[in-house]
C-alpha cells in the first residue's frame, strides 16, 4: 500500500507515484461528477493498543475515536481531538500545539505512538512543540490508560495514545476503495481537505493518502492585543494562532499464505504561530519510513511472529519574525518484534501469551539562542512478556518488562556554549503488571489492575541548562536523578443491558520519585530558575461514562454522560501539582432517525482552586456544542454530511491544564463559537 503526503507535497513523493495518483483520482471523481463516491469502508473496530492477545473483552482501559466521530470531533491537534474522552485532557499551548494528558500525567509519561511504533518527535520536550500527526490522515486513535501500558515502556507510565492509519495495509483486498474529506470552520476560517485511495490486485494492496489544512487566527469572545506586523492591534482573535499543515504517504503490502510484508513512506509539514510570543512561528517537517510484517508459521508452539521497524527524521525551526531562532532536530529508529505462542491448556484453564523485544535509538540536537538542552544520544533496549490465564468467566494477566537505557550528553558544538554538563547515565528500569477481569453476571463485568513501573529520566531532565520561553524560565536538569518509580492501581465496574450501559473506574498512582520541574529562588538572565527534581507524589481520581436509551420508535433518543476528576499532590510539600484538570461533567442528548443524526450537549468544568503557589486559579465554565449529520447514498458511493457548533454560547474560558494560563495570562483563552461544516465521500 502506499500513501501520499499532502496535496501540496505530491510532486515530491518517491516511487514517481505522483504520476499515477492524478489518473486514479480523476477516474474516481468522474464517477460522481464532482466528488468521489463516499467510502464508508466499514471497518470493524478492533482495539489493539492495550491488547496484544487481540481480545476485546480484556481492553477495559482502552477507548477509541474513529470513523465519523473522528471526522466530526477532530481538531488540528492531537490533545484537543481527545480532550473530551473520560480521563483525557489537553496541554493546550494555543490551538496549534497540544498533547494529551491522561489521568493528570503528561510529557514523557504519555507515550504517543504511530501504528504502535515510536513517533520520534520532540513534542514532549516543550508545550509549544506540536505532534506531527493529523486526524485527516488517521483511521483511528486509541487511548490506553493505566497499568496495561507496560508493554510500551517507562515512557508510558501514564498511558499510551496510538494513532493508527492504514498506510501499511494489514488485510488483503481486491478492487478500489477511496475516501475524500472536505471541511471548513468559521472560528479560524479553516479550509481542510484530505484524500485516500487503496487498490488491491492479486497478492498486492497499494495505498496513498494526502491532506492539506489551512487556518487563520482563532476567534475568541473578547478583543485581545496583538503586536504582530500586519495584524490589527486589537481584535477578537488569538494573536499569532494561524496554522498551515500538509502531508501524506505512499505504501504497499504483499500478502502470502502465512502472513504479509508491507512498507510505507510518509511526510508531514506545518507552519504555525506559537501564541506565547506574537512574532514567533515554528516551521516543522517530519519524514518517516516504516516496515511491518507478520508470519504465521506452521508450528506446534508458535501462532505468529509480528515485527515492525521505522526510521524518522524530524526537524523544526523557531523563527522570530523572519529571523531563524533555534533549530530542534531528532532522528532515530525503533524496532519491535513480538512472538505469540499458541494456547497452552492445563487441567484448570488456558494460557496465552506474547513475548517481545524492542529497541529504540534517538539523536537529539538543539542549536540556537534558546537551546536549553544539549545535543544527546539516547538508546533503549527492552524485553517484555505478557501472559494471560483464562478459567471460566475470569481471566488473569501478568506482564514483565526489563529495559537498558543509556543517555549521553554531547554538550553543544558551539565552543562558546559551555553551560552543559557532559557525560553518560545508564539505567535499568524494571516494570511489572497484574490484572484480572471477571464476568460477574451477564450484565456486569469487573476488573482490577496493579503495576510497578519505572522510567529512566530523559536527556533534558538530566542535562538541561538554558532559557526556555515556553515555560518562561531558565530550566536546569540534574544529572544525578534516579529512576522515576510508580505503584499504580485501578478498579472498574462495567454494566450493559441492551442500549443501556455504564462504566466507572477509580485509580491511584503513588510515585516514590516523581520528576517534576519545580521552582527555586534563583534567577538567571532575568528568568526564574526551575530545576528538575524528584519528589514523592500521588495521583488519584475517577472516570465514568454511560448511556441510557430514552426512546426507541421510528428513531432513537439517548442520554449520554461522562465525568472525571484527578487530584495530584506533592507529598513532600503537601502542595497541589500544577496543570491538573478540575472536576469535569458532560452530557448530551443524541437522536438518530433514518439517515439523520443529531445531538446537543455541554461540558462543564469546575473551578480549579488547587494550584501551587504562583499558578493562577481558573474559574468555572460551561461549553455547549451541537451537531447534525446526514447520510446520503449515490450511485456506487456514500456521502456523510455533517455540521457541528463548538462553544455554542461563545463562553470566555481558560484551560486549567495549559501552562500559558499562568506564564502568559490573557494570551490564549479557549476558542470562541465556531461552526464546522464538512462532508466525507467514500467509494
Amino acid at each position: 500500500m502506499f500513501q501520499v503526503s499532502s496535496l501540496n507535497e505530491v510532486a515530491r513523493l518517491p516511487f514517481s507515484f505522483h504520476k499515477t495518483l492524478p489518473v486514479l483520482a480523476f477516474t474516481a471523481l468522474s464517477q460522481l461528477g464532482f466528488l468521489p463516491n463516499a467510502l464508508a469502508q466499514a471497518v470493524s473496530e478492533v482495539i489493539i493498543t492495550g491488547n496484544p492477545l487481540s481480545k476485546l473483552q480484556n481492553a477495559n482501559n482502552v477507548s477509541s475515536l474513529s470513523g465519523m466521530d473522528l471526522s466530526q470531533q477532530g481538531q488540528s491537534t492531537l490533545g484537543e481531538t481527545l480532550n473530551n474522552l473520560p480521563g483525557v485532557s489537553s496541554t493546550y499551548f494555543g490551538p496549534n500545539a497540544s498533547r494529551p494528558i491522561v489521568r493528570g500525567l503528561d510529557g514523557d509519561r504519555i507515550r504517543v505512538l504511530s501504528n504502535s511504533g515510536a513517533s520520534m518527535d520532540v513534542s514532549s520536550l516543550s508545550y509549544d512543540h506540536a505532534v506531527p500527526l493529523d486526524v485527516l490522515s488517521t483511521e483511528r486513535i486509541e487511548v490506553l490508560r493505566g497499568p496495561a501500558a507496560l508493554q510500551y515502556g517507562g515512557s508510558a507510565i501514564g498511558g499510551v495514545v496510538n494513532v493508527i492509519d492504514n498506510r501499511i495495509p494489514r488485510k488483503p483486498m481486491q478492487g478500489v476503495l477511496g475516501k475524500v474529506q472536505l471541511q471548513g470552520a468559521t472560528g479560524n476560517q479553516e479550509v481542510s481537505k484530505g484524500a485516500l485511495l487503496e487498490t488491491g490486485f492479486g497478492a498486492w494492496v497499494l495505498h496513498a493518502d494526502a491532506f492539506d489544512r489551512q487556518s487563520k487566527d482563532v476567534k475568541v469572545p473578547q478583543a485581545l492585543p496583538c503586536t504582530k506586523p500586519g495584524s490589527p492591534e486589537l481584535a477578537k482573535r488569538i494573536c499569532n494562532s494561524a496554522n498551515e499543515a500538509n502531508g501524506g504517504a505512499v505504501g504497499a503490502s504483499l500478502f502470502f499464505d502465512q502472513g504479509f510484508m508491507g512498507l510505507s513512506v510518509q511526510t508531514y509539514k506545518s507552519n504555525y504561530g506559537t501564541v506565547a510570543e506574537d512574532e514567533v512561528t515554528i516551521g516543522m517537517k517530519s519524514e518517516r519510513a516504516a516496515i511491518e510484517g507478520e508470519w504465521r508459521p506452521k508450528s506446534a508452539w508458535f501462532q505468529s511472529v509480528e515485527w515492525q521497524t521505522s526510521q524518522t527524521r524530524y526537524q523544526h525551526t523557531e523563527f522570530e519574525g523572519s529571523q531563524v531562532g533555534t533549530v530542534f532536530a531528532n532522528k532515530g529508529h525503533d524496532s519491535r518484534i513480538q512472538l505469540k505462542h499458541k494456547p497452552w491448556t492445563s487441567g484448570v484453564g488456558t494460557w496465552e501469551g506474547v513475548w517481545g523485544l524492542q529497541t529504540e535509538q534517538g539523536q537529539f540536537s538543539a542549536d540556537g539562542a534558546e537551546a536549553f538542552a544539549p545535543f544527546s544520544n539516547t538508546r533503549t533496549q527492552a524485553l517484555f512478556a505478557i501472559e494471560e490465564f483464562s478459567v471460566g468467566k475470569a481471566s488473569f494477566n501478568v506482564g514483565v518488562r526489563r529495559e537498558q537505557v543509556s543517555v549521553q550528553s554531547l554538550g553543544n558544538p558551539d565552543p562558546s556554549v559551555e553551560r552543559f554538563e557532559l557525560g553518560t547515565r545508564k539505567f535499568s528500569p524494571q516494570s511489572y503488571a497484574l490484572s484480572s477481569a471477571w464476568q460477574w453476571l451477564p450484565q456486569w463485568r469487573l476488573s482490577a489492575n496493579v503495576s510497578r513501573t519505572e522510567r529512566a529520566p530523559k536527556d533534558y531532565e538530566l542535562f538541561a541548562n538554558g532559557p526556555h520561553i515556553a515555560t518562561a524560565a531558565w530550566e536546569r536538569g540534574q544529572s544525578g536523578l534516579g529512576l522515576e518509580k510508580a505503584n499504580s492501581m485501578d478498579v472498574s465496574a462495567q454494566w450493559q443491558q441492551g442500549a443501556h450501559q455504564f462504566k466507572l473506574t477509580a485509580f491511584q498512582s503513588r510515585f516514590a520519585n516523581y520528576i517534576g520541574l519545580l521552582g527555586t529562588t534563583e534567577v538567571e538572565e532575568d528568568l526564574p530558575v526551575q530545576v528538575y527534581q524528584g519528589v514523592r507524589a500521588k495521583f488519584s481520581g475517577f472516570e465514568a461514562a454511560g448511556q441510557w436509551r430514552l426512546m426507541q420508535s421510528a428513531g432513537t433518543l439517548d442520554l449520554t454522560w461522562r465525568a472525571d476528576a484527578v487530584r495530584a499532590q506533592n507529598l513532600d510539600t503537601d502542595e497541589a501539582l500544577p496543570r491538573i484538570a478540575p472536576l469535569r461533567l458532560g452530557a448530551s442528548l443524541v437522536h438518530a432517525a433514518g439517515p439523520w443524526s443529531s445531538h446537543v450537549g455541554f461540558d462543564w468544568h469546575a473551578a480549579q482552586n488547587r494550584v501551587p503557589e504562583g499558578n493562577l486559579v481558573t474559574p468555572t465554565f460551561t461549553l455547549w456544542h451541537a451537531h447534525v449529520g446526514y447520510k446520503q447514498k449515490v450511485t456506487g458511493a456514500a456521502l456523510n454530511w455533517f455540521a457541528r457548533i463548538n462553544n455554542l454560547s461563545n463562553q470566555w474560558a481558560y484551560s486549567a491544564t495549559s501552562i500559558l494560563t499562568s506564564t502568559a495570562p490573557g494570551k490564549a483563552p479557549l476558542p470562541g463559537r465556531s461552526l464546522k461544516l464538512g462532508v466525507v465521500a467514500s467509494f
